[in-house]
C-alpha cells in the first residue's frame, strides 16, 4: 500500500470513528419517549440514559489522551472502539434500567479512550502545516456532523426499526473500524518521551464525583433538598471533587490536568463559559425532543427531521463563526454565540401545549442553533490562545471535558426541576399542559445559564487588542 493511501484511508478511519463517537451523545435524545416505554423509566431518571455516557466519557477524557500516547496510538484506539461496540451491544439488549445505564457508561468510557486516540493518530500520521490542518479541520467537522445528525438518525432507526438499532447499529461498524487499524495504522505509534505514568487516581476522583453530584440533584425530585438520600450523594460528589484537586496538585507525577494552566485569564474564562453553554444546549436538546413527542404528538421520524433545521443553521453559523472570529476575535463572536443561544431558550420557554412545531418550535430552535454555531470555534480559539504551544491539546480537551460536564450537571438539574413543576402542576391541568409548564420553566433556566455565558464572554475576553491576537490563533 502506498503512503498516500495510507494515509488518506488513516484519515478516514479516524474521522469514522469521531462522528461515531459524537452521534451517540445525542442519538438517544429523540428515542427517550419510547425507551421509557419499554423499560419503565421514572420521572427524572431518564435523563441518566444521556448523563451515564456525557460522564464517563468527560471524566475519562484526558486519561484516554495520556493512554494512547505511552501504551501506543493503534492499540489504544482498537482497544477503545471494541469496547464502544461491546457497550452497544449491551445497550440494544438491556432489559432494564440499570442495564441500559450501565451500557450507556461503558460506552461513554469506549468514546473517551477512542477520540483522543484518533487525534493523536492523525497528528503523527500528517506533517504539521496545510497538510496536518486539513486533516484535523476534516477531524472536526465529522464530530460536529455527529453531533448534529444524531436526532435525525435516532429517528429514522427508532421508528423504521426499534430504539435498540440505535446502539446495535455501532457493533459491525466499530468491527469494521478495528480491523481497518490493524490494516493501516503504523503499530506501537506512542511517544517514547511521556513517561509511564497514569493518573488513574485523578480520572476516577472526578468521574466518581460528578456521578455523586448528579445523582444527588437528580434524587431531590423524589425525597427533597434535605434528606440523607439527597446529601450524602452530594456531599461525596464534592468531596471526591476536593480528592481530584490535591491529586492533581500534589500526588499525580504525570496530573490530567496541571492547575498551573488555569492561570490563563482567557482559558479559564472559556472554560467557564462552553460549561454553561453544555448546561443550556445539552438541556435544550433533551426537552424539545420530548416536547415534540410527549406534547405535540410527533413520532420519533418526525421529530428527528424536526431537527434538520438546526443541523444546518449550526453548520452554517460554525462556517461563519470561524471566519468572523479571525477579524475580530473570539470574545465578541462567543458573546453574540451565547446571547443568541439564550435568547432562543427564552422563546422556547413560551412553548404552549397545544403548540406545533411551525408555528412555535421552529425559530425559537433556528436562533439557539445560530448561536450554538457561533460559539463552538470562537471557545475553543479562547481557550488555546492563552497557553503555550505544547499545551493547546491539553487546553482543547478541557473545553470539551467542560462542556460535556456542564451539559451533565445542567440536565441534572433541569430535569429534576421540570419534573418538580410538572407534579405541581399535575392535579389541576392536563398531563400535556403539565409536562410543557415543566418544560417552559427549564427553558427558562436554561436560557439564563447562556445569558451569564454571555457576560463572562463580555467582560473577561471582549478586550482592545483581541482581534489582532486572535488572528494567528484562528
Amino acid at each position: 500500500m502506498s503512503e498516500s493511501r495510507r494515509r488518506t484511508l488513516t484519515l478516514v478511519l479516524c474521522c469514522l470513528a469521531q462522528f461515531v463517537v459524537i452521534l451517540d451523545v445525542s442519538i438517544v435524545n429523540v428515542a427517550l419517549p419510547s425507551i421509557r416505554g419499554d423499560l419503565g423509566f421514572p420521572g427524572a431518571d431518564l435523563q441518566w440514559v444521556v448523563n451515564a455516557y456525557t460522564l464517563a466519557f468527560a471524566g475519562f477524557l484526558l486519561l484516554g489522551g495520556r493512554a494512547a500516547d505511552i501504551l501506543g496510538r493503534r492499540e489504544v484506539f482498537i482497544a477503545g472502539v471494541l469496547l464502544f461496540g461491546v457497550a452497544s451491544l449491551l445497550g440494544g439488549i438491556a432489559q432494564s434500567e440499570g442495564m441500559l445505564i450501565a451500557a450507556r457508561a461503558l460506552q461513554g468510557l469506549g468514546g473517551a479512550i477512542t477520540a483522543p486516540a484518533t487525534l493523536s493518530i492523525l497528528t503523527t500520521t500528517f506533517t504539521e502545516g496545510a497538510e496536518r490542518n486539513r486533516a484535523l479541520g476534516l477531524w472536526g467537522a465529522m464530530g460536529g456532523a455527529g453531533g448534529a445528525a444524531g436526532a435525525v438518525l435516532g429517528g429514522v432507526l427508532t421508528e423504521a426499526l426499534d430504539w435498540r438499532w440505535i446502539f446495535l447499529i455501532n457493533v459491525p461498524v466499530v468491527v469494521g473500524l478495528a480491523l481497518g487499524a490493524l490494516r493501516v495504522v503504523s503499530p506501537r505509534e506512542r511517544d517514547t518521551a511521556a513517561g509511564r505514568d497514569f493518573d488513574l487516581a485523578g480520572a476516577l476522583t472526578v468521574t466518581l464525583g460528578l456521578v455523586g453530584l448528579t445523582y444527588g440533584i437528580v434524587a431531590t425530585e423524589r425525597h427533597g433538598w434535605t434528606s440523607a438520600q439527597t446529601v450524602i450523594p452530594l456531599l461525596a460528589g464534592l468531596g471526591l471533587l476536593a480528592a481530584f484537586l490535591a491529586v492533581e496538585s500534589r500526588v499525580a507525577k504525570a496530573p490530567l490536568v496541571p492547575l498551573r494552566i488555569f492561570a490563563s485569564r482567557p482559558l479559564s474564562a472559556a472554560n467557564v463559559v462552553v460549561f454553561l453553554m453544555g448546561a443550556a444546549a445539552f438541556a435544550m436538546w433533551y426537552f424539545v425532543s420530548l416536547y415534540l413527542q410527549q406534547v405535540i404528538g410527533l413520532d420519533p421520524l418526525e421529530a428527528g427531521l424536526a431537527f434538520v433545521p438546526m443541523t444546518l443553521m449550526i453548520v452554517a453559523f460554525s462556517q461563519l463563526a470561524s471566519r468572523v472570529t479571525s477579524r475580530v476575535g473570539p470574545g465578541p463572536v462567543l458573546a453574540v454565540g451565547m446571547t443568541a443561544l439564550g435568547v432562543g431558550m427564552l422563546l422556547l420557554a413560551q412553548v404552549p401545549p397545544d403548540g406545533t412545531w411551525a408555528g412555535d418550535v421552529l425559530l425559537p430552535s433556528i436562533v439557539t442553533s445560530a448561536g450554538i454555531g457561533c460559539s463552538f470555534v470562537p471557545v475553543t480559539i479562547a481557550a488555546t490562545a492563552g497557553v503555550r504551544g505544547r499545551e493547546a491539546g491539553l487546553a482543547s480537551g478541557l473545553v470539551n471535558t467542560s462542556r460535556q460536564v456542564g451539559g451533565s450537571l445542567g440536565l441534572a438539574l433541569l430535569a429534576t426541576i421540570a419534573t418538580d413543576r410538572a407534579a405541581e402542576s399535575g392535579g389541576a391541568k392536563s398531563p400535556a399542559a403539565a409536562a410543557t409548564e415543566g418544560f417552559d420553566t427549564a427553558f427558562a433556566i436554561g436560557a439564563g445559564f447562556a445569558l451569564a455565558g454571555a457576560v463572562v464572554a463580555l467582560v473577561v475576553l471582549v478586550r482592545p487588542g483581541r482581534a489582532r491576537d486572535a488572528a494567528p490563533a484562528g
